[in-house]
């Protein structure tokens, strides 16, 4: 029997790993997949496209798009900003929260449960409604991968609308999934204490093994080349530490990398800073190991500025070990657990701390042993213990075990 297999994303494929990488192991596995996707934004849409030519799964696109599909995407932003409106002024009731939690719910909704299948795996909490709904319709199992603490995902504010929304969505919908899945210890043990009957368990941000890098060497004269990414360049990231912690320093003794999507005034900000910094341009996610292995250290500056940023292992730390970088990890909960357990690899520093941050920076300028020994480690690591490939069992024993499950 082969079991049918839905994953459910109000994003894309590209700007979800994640989602990927499970899509992927199931249809290795022997499972068919369809996966459920949104438009989100253009340059997601370009590499989402360029993504799903090499998969064997099916993905199918609801809720329009501005190109297109105009028509359908303006009635999907009716509807999340009628349905927003109605939430901030009377609170989550219903339907209305649903469709409030992203702007193509109402369309996941409709679509997810024309389709029949064995289980259903949502993604982000704006796929929770979706695939709950349809699993009920089918009699089929559902889990959910919680990549967030999603109601303090946006802020540790219990009166905001964020934090209102996420809350009742989880506490209606994740009661009745089969299983949670986390991105670190810190979410699954938070969800955990709200849903005790679950038992979350933890699927790390880590990546496929890239066997084909070996370690960089590194000339003492050279600068030291640092290196951050994200989707989004911009504020709530922990880039001021570093900046603040350069300008500490010689220019000259080092080189720092940003890659992503700058928010508007954002690298005026960073330029008034006296800082030389590279910007880079999202890349397609598949090259971003590739594309960090030129570089010495990878910089996890979280500055824990609320409850899920405090608890959130980011797949930057993974991406930096597979390229065999460095880390210097700022101490929010989940990282301090991290580095703590595996101290070879970098180093910590208090976050929000420049001058801690540059004391650290010029230690590993001058030990180039020490780097080169940490970027050593970090690779290894990456191959022994943290890759997909080690994780992915996990995940396809939680999916065999669901599934058999009365």
């Amino acid at each position: 029997m082969t079991y049918k297999v839905v994953l459910v994303t109000p994003g894309q494929p590209a700007l979800n790993p994640r989602l990927v990488k499970e899509a992927d192991a199931l249809t290795d596995a022997g499972y068919q997949v369809t996966v459920f996707f949104s438009y989100w934004n253009s340059w997601g849409s370009d590499f989402t496209k360029k993504l799903l030519h090499s998969k064997k799964w099916d993905a199918i696109c609801v809720g329009g798009d501005p190109v297109e599909k105009p028509l359908v995407y303006f009635i999907s932003r009716v509807i999340y900003s009628i349905t927003r409106f109605i939430v901030k002024k009377v609170g989550p009731i219903n339907y209305f929260a649903e469709l409030a939690a992203t702007r193509s719910a109402f369309f996941l909704i409709h679509e997810v449960k024309k389709h029949n299948a064995d289980l259903y795996i949502g993604h982000n909490l704006g796929a929770l409604p979706a695939i709950v709904k349809a699993a009920k319709k089918h009699n089929a199992k559902c889990g959910f991968d919680a990549e967030d603490f999603h109601r303090n995902e946006i802020s540790d504010d219990i009166n905001s609308f964020n934090f209102k929304t996420a809350k009742y969505l989880e506490d209606k919908y994740l009661t009745g999934v089969d299983y949670i899945s986390a991105s670190s210890p810190q979410i699954a043990g938070a969800y955990q204490q709200l849903y005790p009957g679950k038992k979350p368990i933890t699927l790390l941000n880590v990546f496929p093994k890239n066997t084909s890098l070996k370690q960089r060497s590194i000339n003492s004269a050279d600068a030291v080349k640092l290196f951050w990414f994200s989707q989004t360049i911009g504020a709530n990231r922990g880039i001021d530490d570093v900046i603040n912690a350069l300008q500490l320093l010689d220019k000259n003794q080092f080189e720092l990398h940003l890659l992503g999507a700058p928010q508007e005034g954002f690298i005026d900000k960073i330029n008034s800073s006296g800082i030389s910094v590279k910007f880079h341009n999202p890349i397609h996610p598949d090259e971003l190991t590739d594309f960090a292995f030129q570089f010495d250290i990878g910089l996890a500056l979280e500055p824990g500025f609320c409850t899920n940023n405090n608890l959130a292992l980011s797949n930057k730390l993974f991406t930096y070990m597979q390229a065999g970088l460095a880390i210097i990890a700022s101490d929010t909960t989940a990282q301090q657990d991290f580095m703590s357990k595996n101290s070879q690899i970098g180093s910590l520093y208090p976050k929000g701390d420049p001058k801690a941050l540059a004391t650290i920076l010029l230690g590993y300028y001058q030990n180039r042993d020490e780097l080169t020994n940490c970027k050593t480690q970090s690779l290894r690591l990456a191959h022994q213990q943290y890759n997909w490939e080690t994780e992915s069992k996990k995940f396809l024993s939680v999916v065999k075990e669901t599934l058999l499950k009365n």
